[in-house]
């Protein structure tokens, strides 16, 4: 863990706000497309130490009155019950609490679009959802031959067929809860129906990954690879950038490959194509915010393992395929680290060895690294966090702060009660026992009050850990990686 910055946010927000202000000026109205998460962007903030995870929503802020936000959802996210890996929630919920969260914020949401609709039921039942809410909802139908058949695509059974999205702005931010939701889609929809109603808007792209003008195997961009590895995302060279200009920059392979088709889809729609290169149509100025090009460079290749580890667990549990696991391999080669260069990773395993059972490492932001082991009482998740609390409250790591009477009706509980087999306690049901420890045991509050401060903080597991420790670690803010093995 590393409190060095190597990005500095403010320059940031000042350089992005100016560029899509000189964007808006251009058109009676900009349908910007924001690539990557508009909120909790938790992995831009990991490899650009000093990125805050709400920093685009901060941009937007300066916009505010010009601005309003359209949520896109895919049909088939839904119907497929798709799961925000950072949040582990699924993208219909995570869809109407990025709503109250625009919302809480001052924001004009105008409403909320699913894409390639072709009758899903799930679909549906979210859309009834919506109108039970009193959300305004529009659908944008699968075409077929998209994005092939341009004749189609653009024409009234093509994106003329979908609903129309209602606005009243200047700028249009278009966001999703994840990738592959059918944002840039959305965005041609619109413009579609915008200029068959002799309005002249535009279209732009609010990037972050990859950064243009970092060279292509820089390791924050090698990160994005990682990131994107389910997507099957490869960064490369922008061709067309090249051709137009003489001048090298990275994109990622979708948008170099869709390029040619959006070309001939603007020219029809508009007359003429505003962009020669893909690098034109994106407004990212990321790379010139990088003040300490080293210590973003340590983050992304911590990045990069952290990535390999959560697809090897991935691929351990059948969630994803070999292909993907041989990618992060590559990933590795190309930023020369090895899984095991992660400090937490070596103190984990070499623990669980000693110990003949599991075990969880955990770093504080001092470096130092603390240790937790799996016993009769508790997981090592538990016993990990019970450790690094003491640490952290100069507790003496013999002093118990509950005690093994008052867990032992939790174990009780569990095993007698709820049908579990598992007597040990997991990091949750440990940490109730704290908090009711903590009412009358100065040290148990004491111990508790330090919970804010493993936000960021790195932890590895030497075995798969259980769904519940592992969200208790993630609420925590905690970047958390695991051996793909399961405990005994």
């Amino acid at each position: 863990m590393t409190n060095e910055i190597g990005f500095d946010s403010d320059k940031y927000l000042r350089l992005q706000s100016e560029h899509i202000k000189e964007r808006i000026s251009k058109f009676d109205k900009l349908y910007l497309e924001f690539g990557g998460k508009l909120y909790d962007d938790f992995h831009a903030s990991r490899v650009l130490p000093g990125f805050h995870p709400d920093n685009k929503l901060k941009m937007l802020e300066q916009l505010k009155d010009q601005a309003e936000i359209v949520i896109v959802i895919s049909a088939d996210a839904i119907e497929q019950n798709k799961v925000r890996g950072d949040l582990g929630i699924t993208y219909d919920v995570d869809t109407l609490r990025l709503k109250n969260v625009f919302e809480e914020r001052g924001f004009l949401v105008s409403g909320i679009v699913i894409t390639q609709y072709h009758g899903q039921q799930a679909a549906d039942r979210f859309r009834q959802k919506l109108d039970g809410l009193g959300i305004r909802n529009y659908l944008h139908y699968l075409i077929p031959g998209y994005p092939a058949d341009i004749p189609l695509i653009v024409s009234d059974q093509g994106y003329g067929k979908n609903d129309y999205i209602e606005t009243t702005r200047k700028l249009v931010v278009i966001t999703a809860p994840g990738p592959g939701s059918g944002k840039m889609a959305t965005c041609l929809s619109q413009l579609y129906h915008e200029h068959k109603r002799g309005n002249m808007a535009g279209y732009a792209k609010f990037e972050t990954f990859p950064i243009w003008n970092l060279p292509l195997r820089h390791p924050v961009n090698v990160a994005y690879e990682a990131a994107t590895a389910d997507l099957d995302d490869v960064n490369m060279i922008d061709p067309f950038h090249l051709e137009a200009y003489g001048e090298t920059t990275v994109n990622y392979n979708r948008d170099v490959e869709i390029f040619p088709v959006l070309s001939a889809i603007f020219e029809q729609i508009m007359g003429t194509c505003p962009y020669k290169s893909p690098t034109d149509m994106g407004v990212n100025m990321a790379g010139n915010a990088i003040i300490d090009d080293e210590v973003c460079k340590d983050a992304a290749r911590e990045e990069v393992m952290r990535r390999y580890f959560k697809t090897a667990c991935e691929v351990k549990k059948g969630n994803a395929p070999q292909a993907q696991l041989l990618k992060q391999e590559l990933l590795l080669k190309q930023v020369d680290v090895k899984p095991t260069d992660r400090k937490v990773v070596s103190q984990a395993l070499t623990r669980a060895e000693l110990t003949g059972h599991p075990c969880v490492a955990i770093e504080m932001a001092d470096g130092k690294i603390i240790t937790g082991k799996t016993s009769d009482l508790m997981g090592p998740a538990a016993a990990a966090l019970l450790n690094a609390m003491k640490e952290y409250a100069h507790i003496p790591h013999e002093e118990h702060l509950v005690s093994a009477e008052s867990l032992s009706p939790i174990q009780q509980l569990k095993t007698q009660y709820l049908g579990g087999h598992n007597p040990r306690l997991h990091t949750d049901e440990v940490l109730i026992a704290l908090s009711s420890s903590a009412a009358t045991n100065e040290k148990a509050r004491l111990a508790l009050e330090q919970l804010p401060k493993f936000k960021n903080c790195e932890a590895h597991c030497s075995v798969i850990l259980s769904e519940v420790d592992e969200k208790i670690y993630r609420k925590l803010g905690m970047n958390l990686t695991c051996t793909p093995a399961y405990g005994k």
